[in-house]
């Protein structure tokens, strides 16, 4: 399977950071199957400072992965609802799965997401506005030994 990591610098080694802000699966280096997903992400970031950015592409290990740790979100559920929503709210909040899968919270997504917290839908509707969604997905590698399963392959460059 091939993944792919937008970003305004080339990511041949991929390692895990910690973020200044709540990201909705933890911390971690995070992919997507989607080209057009990290390409969007990548051209959010250009300026005129910044004018160059790339695609990275990377090889995922599926043997080495059915070893590790994984949570699996197929679609928009409750469980990922309050996966999301500790990750993003509760500062002490983490996980010890080497890799989580699931939905990404797009503009959309963030868009419900801020009603529900705000108590202005509760989490059934919610969850049935997301179904009717087109959500591209994520890969979330957690831990160092999750991140021998990707290969480095090349890196995309993307333009203003």
């Amino acid at each position: 399977m091939i993944l792919y990591h937008g970003s305004i610098e080339i990511v041949d080694n991929p390692e895990i950071r910690i973020p200044s802000r709540s990201l909705d699966y933890g911390y971690g280096f995070y992919t997507t199957t989607s080209f057009k997903q990290a390409k969007d992400w990548v051209k959010r970031k250009l300026n005129a400072n910044s004018p160059i950015g790339y695609v990275n592409v990377y090889e995922l290990d599926e043997d080495l992965v059915k070893s590790l740790k994984t949570l699996l979100f197929e679609s928009p559920t409750e469980d990922w609802l309050d996966f999301v929503m500790s990750n993003r709210t509760n500062k002490d909040f983490n996980h010890d799965f080497d890799i989580v899968y699931g939905p990404v919270a797009n503009d959309k997504v963030y868009a419900a997401l801020a009603l529900y917290e705000g108590g202005i839908i509760d989490k059934q509707n919610l969850i049935s506005e997301l179904k009717a969604y087109k959500l591209v997905d994520q890969y979330l590698f957690h831990t160092d030994k999750a991140l021998k399963a990707i290969k480095f392959i090349e890196a995309k460059e993307v333009t203003i």
